[in-house]
């Protein structure tokens, strides 16, 4: 490109294609993402079938353990709007458990980024909801696939340091409302694996780099999907 060229698009002068949107944003370091939404609904998030089914069963565990649950909060920090998929807050211990969950698991340095920026914001979002908050927790809740495991396995380490806490710490957290928990799970964010068919009572479902021997319920996102559109 030209600096003449450049310099129309810095004083805002020019109309450059996405090809060109890109390829600015990748020498300066920066990733381009498009979001589309409908005019007059943009603060509605469409979400897939997978993830809303997700979404709706984690709802109605942590709901059925009597935490009061939020979902799709919307939230600014001036400068960008975020989505937190779930909050879940623990009134006895004023706790507030903020989830983000994945059907794919494809950049787990941005899940971990996307982690400290919720948290960063979830004591303002908890206050203005009317929750006092005392302690915070963070959960990746992943679609218990095949390709998913694999990811989980090529990023051990960097998770282990991220979440450090597992399915097992995170139900023992969930069991214990009401405790004064000393000697308890104490890691801020945690792992786990979820498959929104399962009727199990355990239903945070541990990795297979957890210690899990038994197969992942679906191969991939696209069987998850088939398989949870013949359930409706």
């Amino acid at each position: 490109m030209s600096r003449g060229y450049i310099a129309t698009i810095e004083t805002g002068r020019a109309n450059p294609t996405l090809d060109v949107v890109e390829r600015l944003g990748h020498s300066l370091g920066v990733d381009l993402m498009l979001t589309a939404s409908i005019a007059g609904v943009a603060h509605l998030r469409q979400r897939d079938l997978v993830h809303v089914r997700c979404s709706s069963a984690v709802q109605r565990r942590l709901t059925a353990a009597g935490l009061d649950c939020r979902r799709e909060v919307a939230f600014s920090d001036g400068r960008a709007t975020g989505w937190i998929d779930l909050l879940a807050y623990d009134r006895a211990r004023r706790m507030l458990i903020v989830i983000e969950i994945k059907t794919i698991l494809d950049d787990v340095g941005a899940v971990e980024r996307q982690a400290a920026w919720y948290e960063r914001n979830a004591r303002d979002i908890a206050r203005e909801i009317g929750w006092p908050v005392r302690q915070i927790r963070a959960w990746l809740l992943a679609l218990a696939t095949d390709d998913v495991e694999r990811a989980i396995a090529t990023s051990r380490q960097a998770l282990s340091m991220a979440f450090p806490a597992r399915a097992r710490e995170m139900l023992h957290e969930l069991g214990t409302r009401g405790a004064d928990q000393q000697g308890g799970p104490k890691a801020r964010r945690g792992l786990a694996l979820i498959d929104p068919a399962s009727r199990r009572a355990s239903w945070l479902i541990p990795s297979r780099t957890d210690g899990r021997r038994s197969k992942a319920p679906h191969r991939g996102y696209a069987e998850a999907a088939a398989r949870l559109a013949r359930q409706r």
